[in-house]
């Protein structure tokens, strides 16, 4: 991932899901969450570092089908997985490991983004924000606390 892609993620994490956030029930996570969805989706789907990132993962794995690279892991992913940790451990999310959450997340809102899009280079921001917040409630009701 591209310094650009990885300085989005970050500012877009401690805008809307700050590592001291004052999340105390469902909701409010939810919220934070959509929130950060739409800011990822609108950042990423539709950029050409993503889209470069995108197709060299596939390349290599279509000559390596072992890589482990991948857009949405590595050291954001973690950071990440680490913040909904510290959701589980509040009791409003249920996993005993935060980091296939956090690749559920991104596979329900930016990956699936970027994958409805008909011409990935030029989104259509109302689809795009769509499939985000279905894609954070798709989350929360599979990993929220009853």
């Amino acid at each position: 991932m591209s310094q650009s892609m990885t300085d989005t993620v970050r500012r877009a994490l401690d805008e809307h899901l700050p590592e001291d956030a004052r999340i105390a029930t469902v909701p409010q996570l939810e919220h934070s969450l959509t929130e950060l969805a739409i800011d990822l989706g609108t950042s990423i789907v539709g950029s050409a570092d993503y889209a470069a990132g995108f197709a060299l993962v596939a390349q290599e794995r279509l000559r390596t089908p072992t890589t482990r690279d991948d857009i949405a892991t590595g050291a954001l992913g973690e950071v990440f997985a680490e913040r909904l940790a510290h959701f589980a451990d509040a009791g409003l999310l249920d996993t005993d490991d935060p980091r296939p959450a956090a690749d559920h997340f991104f596979a329900l809102t930016v990956l699936l983004a970027y994958d409805r899009q008909p011409v990935p280079a030029n989104p259509d921001p109302a689809r795009v924000r769509r499939t985000m917040v279905d894609g954070v409630h798709a989350f929360i009701r599979a990993y929220a606390v009853r």
